[in-house]
Parts: structure tokens; C-alpha cells; sequence
């Protein structure tokens, strides 16, 4: 929508900008019901509701190459976070390929008791995203490996996955150096630590929750005697022998993220360093290397006839840049839907309305995060959601003496964090793919992520009840 040239046209009727969105949650919620939640459903629900968004567009006298233009766009703007996609799919196999997960496995089996997994993991990954300031390369670096450590314990893997995805997405929100918060103080119109500091009411509160919450959820005392974290260690040191060397890929990762060098470069080459030491220091064939990265690991390659235990195989064998084909799929269903929409002007209607239905300061807080939420949805492009919806409210902003600081958190509380609870979006769908757990079902455990937009909510309220919460104009 920020870049497609737009024509003179008579609003989009409501009911017709809400026929696609209604179209994806029937036929997601029918599909639910007779062939139960997963991919295949998802992803007939998505091309549903693309097909009733392109038909609108076509009775607006949009032509079908007017739709694909649009998505090609929106593929193109989200280039970058495809190939980070991919290369984390050949960072999984490679690094297991390398021992560098085995060994991260072990020292997570070693050093974090199962009780306290879950909040290890959000400390973490939050830690490691503030760092870099990348909710992704936290998840596929740091996260990918506590989940490992925690399948090896036999662990409920939605809590651990919840909490990485909560711990990624608090440096994505706050830190200074992620893409999401400078284009959502830019789109806001503030200035970035004002910003930062703005946002802190709304993000310090849900995360102590969320450490309250990890800290209380304690599988330790279920799993006495019954842990079968030793057996898999086993395993582990005596196919791969991890040592020293294995770190040295995960140091790579770090290392590069942290010093802000593009991401997808430098994941690719943590993974060629993996298949390296793969080949070098664990003496496995070259070969097996190749179809690791490609392919994804394979104990038979560098193994064959070994006996194995089917929780061994079922931790390793994974990764490969194939293993996101499926997940690219689902980005290009996505795309479409936000492209029909785009060009049959259901979007702008939507917006609209929701501007239109602003009465006070509460009003306008709660329409700019429906407005960021919707919009982020649709079209999982949270750098251009902010932009155009900060853009659209800012003048509301300005004209009732709000700082531009109050629609930089509302847009950061409605789509930075809240994207990964969406399983049709870019974020819900790498979330899922790389940590191995389905949206749904890590949703409730992103306890940071969903409780950010109801603290922010919370502000508004109080400023309409006792007229502070709320950051006035200088």
C-alpha cells in the first residue's frame, strides 16, 4: 500500500472490506473443525480469502496483474526476511551437522535444571535481542538450542517456545539498534530514546510477569525419575564428541548479530564454519555436510547402521534449507491476500473507519493499535504498517496535545509484538518453523507479547479516568 500508485476511487463499501478477513477466519475455522488445526487448512483458508480479495479488486476494475505486481512487491520488501528464513533452515543442519546444538544440548542438560528452562529461556533470548536488537536471529541462534536442550529433557516444548518468542521480541521492542524500534519512533514522529523510554511502563510490567510466570512453571518435579535427559547425553557425546571447536559457529552468530552485520550474511557463514569443523574435526563426510545444509541433517550420512534411539533422531534430524519451503509457501499465500486488499482499497476503508470512530484520547489508542494489528495481519509487514498507520494518526495526535511518543508505544504494543501470535504471518510462521512448535500452540506461553497491548490499553484508560497515563505534548 506505501508504494502502489493509487487512482481516484468511491470508498470501499465496509462490508466488502471485511468480506476477506471474514473469508480467512471461516474458512480457517471450517477447516479447523473437519480436518483438525494445522498447515493445510492454514494455507487453503489464506488462498480463500486472497481469491475473495482479488474478485473484490476485479469488480473495482483491478485486473489480476494489478494483484500480482502488489505482491511481488511486498515479497520483494520482505527479501530480506526470507533469506534470513532460509539460512537459518541451513544454519539448524549445519550446526548439528557440526555438534554445535549437541553441544549446546548437553551444557543446557548440564547447567539448567527443567525447572527452570522456561525462564532461561526468555532471559536469554531477551538478552541476546537487546544485544543485537533481532527478534530472528535471537530465536534461530540462542532459542533454537534451549528448545533443543529442553526436547532432550522431555519438557513441554509451548512454554519453552513461548517464552523465547517473548524474551526475542523484548529487545525487538526496546532495543536502540533493532529495525522495529527506530521504525515505529519514525512513524510515530518521536524521538528514539524518548520513545524507548516511553514504552517502558508498557514493557517492564509484562515482562516481570512473564518472569513470574517462567519461574513458576516447574515440570522438574513431574520429570523425577522419569528425565530422559541422561540417556539422550549419552548419545549425544558419543556420536559427536562436542567440544570446544563446536562453539566456534555459534560464536560466529553471535558475534555478527551483536556487531550489526546483516544477518542472513552472517548466519550463512556460521553454517559454512559448521560444516567445516563437521568434516574437519568430527571427521563426517563432506557429502553428509552438503545435504545437511541443503537437506537437513541425517544420522544415516554420518552414522549409517549406528543404533540410535528414536528420541536421538527425533532431536537431530531436522534443518536444511528445504525444510522452509513449506513456511515460503505460506508467505506467498499471505502476500496475495495482502495485495487483493491493498489494490481493491479494502485497507484504506478499514483504517478509515477506525480513525473515523475516535471520539477521545482512549479512542484514539485503541484505534491506532486496532489499525497496527489489523494492518500487520494482513499484510506481515511491521516496518510499513508503522509507517502508514503512524503516518495516518499522527495529526489525531497532534490535535489532542498528545506527545508523539503515546502512537510510537501504541504502534510498537500493536504490531512489533504482536505479529508472532498470528500464525498466518511472516513472524508466526518462522516462530513456528524454526523452534518446531505451531503458533497456537506457543501463543498463550508469549506471555510478554500478549500483555503488552493490554498494559498499553490499561494507560489509555487510566488517562481517560484520572488524566495521566498518557504523555502530553512539550
Amino acid at each position: 500500500m506505501s508504494d502502489i500508485e493509487r487512482t481516484e476511487r468511491a470508498p470501499l463499501p465496509l462490508a466488502l472490506a471485511l468480506a476477506p478477513i471474514a473469508a480467512l477466519f471461516a474458512a480457517g475455522v471450517g477447516g479447523a473443525a473437519v480436518f483438525g488445526f494445522g498447515g493445510e487448512p492454514l494455507l487453503l483458508a489464506l488462498l480463500f480469502a486472497a481469491a475473495v480479495a482479488a474478485a473484490i479488486a476485479r469488480a473495482r476494475g483491478h485486473g489480476w496483474a494489478e494483484v500480482q505486481a502488489a505482491a511481488g512487491r511486498l515479497l520483494a520488501e520482505a527479501l530480506p526476511a526470507v533469506l534470513i528464513l532460509l539460512s537459518i533452515g541451513a544454519l539448524l543442519g549445519s550446526w548439528m551437522f557440526a555438534g554445535t546444538i549437541p553441544l549446546l544440548v548437553v551444557l543446557g542438560i548440564d547447567l539448567i535444571s527443567p525447572q527452570w528452562m522456561a525462564l532461561t529461556a526468555f532471559l536469554a533470548t531477551a538478552v541476546m535481542s537487546v544485544v543485537s536488537g533481532t527478534s530472528w536471529g535471537s530465536a534461530g541462534t540462542i532459542g533454537v538450542a534451549l528448545m533443543g536442550a529442553a526436547e532432550a529433557m522431555g519438557l513441554p516444548l509451548a512454554p519453552v517456545a513461548g517464552a523465547v518468542v517473548s524474551g526475542a521480541y523484548f529487545g525487538d521492542k526496546l532495543s536502540p539498534i533493532s529495525d522495529m524500534t527506530n521504525i515505529t519512533a519514525i512513524g510515530a514522529g518521536a524521538e528514539l530514546y524518548a520513545h524507548i523510554r516511553n514504552m517502558l511502563p508498557t514493557s517492564l510490567p509484562p515482562a516481570l510477569i512473564a518472569i513470574a510466570a517462567f519461574a513458576l512453571f516447574a515440570p522438574g518435579a513431574e520429570l523425577a525419575g522419569a528425565n530422559p535427559a541422561a540417556a539422550i547425553r549419552t548419545e549425544l557425546v558419543g556420536l559427536f564428541a562436542p567440544g570446544l571447536w563446536a562453539a566456534l559457529p555459534l560464536a560466529v552468530a553471535v558475534g555478527g548479530i551483536a556487531l550489526r552485520y546483516p544477518p542472513a550474511p552472517v548466519i550463512i557463514a556460521s553454517a559454512l564454519v559448521a560444516l567445516v569443523i563437521g568434516v574437519t574435526v568430527n571427521g563426517f563426510p563432506a557429502a553428509a555436510g552438503v545435504h545437511a545444509f541443503v537437506a537437513g541433517f541425517a544420522l544415516d550420512q554420518v552414522a549409517p547402521g549406528a543404533a540410535v534411539s528414536e528420541q536421538l533422531t527425533g532431536l537431530v534430524e531436522r534443518g536444511g534449507l528445504y525444510a522452509m519451503a513449506p513456511t515460503l509457501v505460506f508467505i506467498l499465500a499471505a502476500f496475495l491476500l495482502a495485495a487483493g486488499m491493498e489494490v481493491s482499497g479494502a485497507l484504506d476503508t478499514l483504517l478509515a473507519r477506525l480513525l473515523g470512530a475516535v471520539r477521545d484520547a482512549f479512542g484514539l489508542i485503541a484505534a491506532t493499535m486496532a489499525a497496527g494489528a489489523t494492518m500487520v495481519g494482513m499484510t506481515s509487514h511491521g516496518g510499513v504498517t508503522s509507517l502508514v498507520v503512524g503516518g495516518l494518526f499522527r495529526p489525531s495526535y497532534a490535535e489532542r496535545d498528545l506527545a508523539p511518543e503515546n502512537l510510537g508505544r501504541a504502534l510498537a504494543d500493536s504490531v512489533t509484538i504482536t505479529e508472532p501470535l498470528m500464525p498466518w504471518t511472516v513472524s508466526g510462521l518462522f516462530m513456528a518453523s524454526t523452534l518446531g512448535v505451531a503458533t497456537l500452540a506457543y501463543a498463550p506461553w508469549a506471555v510478554f507479547c500478549w500483555l503488552g497491548p493490554v498494559f498499553s490499553l490499561l494507560m489509555a484508560l487510566r488517562f481517560r479516568l484520572t488524566g495521566k497515563g498518557l504523555k502530553p505534548a512539550a
